[in-house]
């Protein structure tokens, strides 16, 4: 018995909470100041407002350009955008080749042997050891192009 009667009591609090909650929401949006005057109202709460944009002056959006594959894969190395590879920037983006670095063999890829399979790749497309990679330095390690089978029906 006793429970009911404290069931009943606990939905009565929530009832009372639940319509204080929403008169005061109710007030809320009674104290909300109106549209300014030859502002027009949306007929559509969610329609996106609408701007006439002709008398704004700024720059101009920047030339979108079609990069070619090398060069994108180049910016994949080149973090900063200084047309560079350091070798920081080199080493930072090698983590998914760990698993094919461990040279002896024992299932465990200590980060000197990746580093140093690594410096080594690097030091080998630094052509003028400057250790800084430019463009054309980085196309030497271009990987070959993969041959698709054709079909042999």
């Amino acid at each position: 018995m006793n429970r009911i009667l404290l069931g009943a009591f606990g939905a009565l609090v929530l009832a009372t909470i639940a319509l204080f909650w929403m008169q005061g929401r109710a007030q809320v949006e009674e104290a909300a100041p109106p549209p300014e005057p030859g502002e027009e109202v949306a007929a559509d709460s969610d329609a996106l407002p609408q701007v006439d944009a002709s008398g704004m002056r700024g720059p101009a959006p920047p030339e979108a350009s079609e990069l070619s594959r090398e060069q994108r894969r180049f910016f994949r190395y080149d973090r900063n955008r200084d047309l560079k590879i350091s070798r920081n920037e080199m080493l930072s983006t090698r983590t998914a080749a760990f698993r094919r670095l461990d040279t002896d063999g024992n299932n465990l890829l200590t980060f000197e042997e990746w580093a140093i399979s690594t410096s080594n790749r690097f030091d080998g497309m630094d052509a003028d050891g400057d250790d800084e990679l430019t463009q054309a330095e980085f196309a030497t390690s271009r990987p070959s192009p993969r041959s698709t089978q054709s079909c042999s029906c």
